[in-house]
């Protein structure tokens, strides 16, 4: 974490992936973000994976280091609650993070109304507004047809969902470009951007329309290669696989140096007439340079090939499942700076990770735990709000609020 954002305050309402992990990406960057949900938890409350006692590691991994308030969103008091935590005053507040838009009461046409310099960054599913996730955008945009092993008929999804992580970033990209522009301007803003516009605007990024367009034949699926260049996994003696990359001119030397082939290659080159110094000739020749590359790899453990690879300066990977990454690769651990160990009450012990980015202004700070439901529900009620003592008291015994302290200190006393 980091204090670079420290006096921004943010309201989020969300669900899912992408609006959750933009929340979390502000806090960790020292905003001040606030997640209401309804009593009970949200749709996300027990969203897998989970750990043994049932509880979700989705929600601890998306929450990390926001404020938590459950509130009964049915009710006109619930509601009213809402629009006045997200429109409270402040020059660093009045920014309101959704996937969730309700027309009426919780839209920028509405909230603006309480408050008019208000930022409202809404993600939708599509353009139309029509619900998208993930696993529904990719099909649809034909991802899956380029996905899986070579000549493999079926469509295979992609179990991360690309779409959401990138379209989370775009929400905080846009909140802070609106929220500049209202320090210039003194004016509000109703962002808005869907999932699949995310996802199509990233095909045309990449040139992938326009090949779909432009050239006769559509792209196939490849397995494991690197579309376009030279990218391959190997089976080493031991059983093991590793992935290795030539995509550079730099990273093409050092596979033929280490794989000691270099007057194979040339000869391939010299057959065809082809220079494989172009990484599109290299695309184009890959099964033959794996032929030419695989008896090297077959004879070498995943370990001996690793150090040479090395050695050699070439990037190179190696396969693991989860559960080995986690327990063989330090970078998932607390040896890199990034993580720390912490122990989850109803979760257990296990790194949780702070921000990847880096500031030079600003120390990294210990990652945080994501609050329990409710947790904050009495401070933001009285800090945020302005509520009294005896308001929120009210709230908590009429069912309109939650707090899991609150709960206790009043059976205690």
């Amino acid at each position: 974490m980091s204090h670079v954002l420290k006096g921004m305050r943010i309201v989020e309402g969300s669900a899912f992936v992408a609006v959750p992990l933009a929340g979390m990406t502000l806090a960790q960057m020292g905003a001040d973000v606030i997640r209401f949900d309804r009593i009970g938890g949200g749709l996300d409350a027990g969203r897998w994976p989970v750990a043994p006692s049932g509880q979700s590691l989705f929600w601890a991994g998306m929450n990390k280091g926001k404020r938590s308030i459950a509130v009964d969103m049915k009710s006109p008091e619930g509601q009213e609650l809402i629009t006045r935590i997200i429109t409270a005053p402040g020059d660093d507040a009045g920014m309101f993070l959704t996937n969730l838009r309700v027309r009426g009461w919780m839209d920028h046409e509405t909230l603006s109304k309480h408050r008019a310099d208000l930022i409202m960054v809404t993600l939708m599913g599509d353009r139309h507004g029509r619900p998208q996730v993930d696993y529904t955008v990719n099909p649809a945009l034909g991802i899956p047809d380029i996905t899986g092993p070579d000549r493999y008929d079926e469509p295979v999804a992609n179990a991360l969902p690309a779409w959401d992580l990138i379209a989370g970033n775009m929400v905080v990209s846009s909140l802070l470009a609106a929220e500049r522009h209202r320090l210039r301007t003194g004016e509000g803003q109703d962002v808005e951007l869907s999932l699949k516009d995310v996802a199509a605007a990233t095909l045309g990024h990449l040139g992938m329309i326009g090949d779909a367009m432009l050239n006769d034949a559509a792209r196939g699926k490849s397995g494991n290669a690197l579309y376009g260049a030279y990218g391959q996994d190997f089976l080493c003696a031991d059983g093991r696989r590793i992935m290795v990359i030539g995509l550079t001119g730099r990273q093409w030397a050092a596979l033929v140096k280490v794989t000691g082939t270099a007057e194979a290659i040339e000869s391939l080159g010299r057959e065809t007439g082809m220079n494989l110094r172009d990484e599109g000739v290299r695309w184009q020749l890959r099964e033959r340079i794996t032929a030419i590359f695989r008896p090297w790899f077959a004879g070498q453990t995943a370990a001996a090939a690793g150090r040479k690879l090395d050695d050699a300066g070439a990037t190179w990977s190696q396969f693991r499942t989860v559960k080995e990454a986690v327990a063989e690769d330090p970078d998932l651990s607390p040896e890199n700076p990034m993580f720390e160990m912490l122990h989850q009450p109803g979760l257990g012990t296990f790194p949780v990770p702070g921000a990847p980015a880096t500031f030079s202004a600003h120390a990294r700070k210990p990652a945080a735990k994501a609050p329990a439901l409710g947790a904050h529900t009495e401070e933001i009620l009285g800090d945020v709000v302005g509520m009294t003592d005896g308001e929120i008291a009210r709230l908590f015994d009429t069912g309109i609020v939650q707090s899991p302290n609150f709960a206790v200190s009043r059976n205690v006393a």
